[in-house]
């Protein structure tokens, strides 16, 4: 598979897996651990996670699942977030629902985080959304420690606009090496707002998340939805494959900027979707036809 390039040393696979909904997936750890086999034969290598996921429980399952077989750690690259908290039984600690991008915060969070993936080292650690109330002086700190004591080698950010971006950046003496967004066929703000194209000047790889939209392409009925649903019929047809979803994430493979999706599924024919549209290439007119369908007119 393609990787691509996020820093000197740090390779992702184009494709990345998603844990978001891990707790949902009713799986053994030995199944777990075999779900993250086959991805590792396909070439994703790299897995997404956050401190808050399956309320607070999926990087633990993960790790169970690791720790049948420890020689994988070294086979894959580790992504995590931190910075939300919520009140929840699992951290009885938390009074409130907000963020949190203190030094205390980041620094206990992602030492949890390694605890519960049974490992030493998180490749990248990335702050979840952009806190208005962020101190990035304390942020640099946390990153500044966490990284000499080699317990996380990367970081970046999830969510953030360019100006939360820049602003995090010009306190650190190292480069964020991703911004994780939302982007899809049915989602183009982030094409309109300017964050692709920051990225871009930046050389700045962004992670994918929801690339199908949460399966509205499938379900929505509105009326973008239904024409841009329609369009990925007709160009899947002209590239003899019946997954529209193929169709979708090769519309976000295509663009230039190289973004990387996150396959949120536990079903391992889901997730070669994903790396069988790398196959896939769209023309300048496939492309542009998933965007007019999605904003009703062709382009000016």
């Amino acid at each position: 598979m393609e990787r691509v390039k996020m820093s000197t040393d740090l390779e992702f696979s184009r494709i990345v897996h998603g844990l978001w909904r891990l707790n949902e997936w009713d799986i053994s750890k030995e199944q777990l651990l075999q779900l993250i086999e086959q991805c590792l034969e396909m070439g994703i290598t790299t897995f997404d996670h956050a401190d808050i996921y399956g309320n607070f429980t999926c990087e633990e399952i993960f790790g169970e699942a690791l720790k049948l077989n420890p020689k994988i750690r070294e086979k894959m690259e580790i992504v995590t977030k931190t910075g939300i908290v919520f009140k929840s039984n699992n951290r009885p600690e938390h009074d409130g629902h907000y963020y949190n991008t203190t030094f205390d915060h980041i620094v206990k969070s992602a030492e949890r985080s390694l605890q519960n993936f049974g490992t030493d080292y998180i490749d990248v650690l990335l702050i979840h959304r952009p806190d208005p109330f962020m101190d990035p002086e304390d942020v640099a700190r946390a990153f500044n420690q966490l990284k000499s004591e080699g317990k996380v080698n990367y970081f970046g950010v999830s969510n953030f606009t360019q100006n939360d971006f820049t602003l995090l950046q010009s306190y650190l003496d190292f480069d964020l090496v991703t911004n994780q967004i939302e982007a899809s066929v049915l989602k183009y703000d982030n094409f309109e707002n300017g964050t692709i194209k920051f990225l871009q000047e930046k050389r700045i790889n962004p992670m994918i998340w929801s690339p199908l939209a949460g399966g509205e392409i499938f379900t929505s009925q509105s009326e973008s939805a239904i024409r841009v649903r329609n369009e990925l019929t007709e160009i899947a047809k002209k590239h003899n494959t019946e997954n529209i979803s193929e169709i979708a994430y090769a519309w976000l493979l295509a663009h230039p900027a190289k973004l990387i999706p996150i396959v949120g599924s536990g079903k391992i024919n889901r997730i070669s979707e994903a790396v069988n549209a790398l196959n896939i290439k769209l023309t300048r007119a496939d492309w542009f036809a998933i965007l007019d369908a999605l904003v009703g007119h062709e382009v000016a």
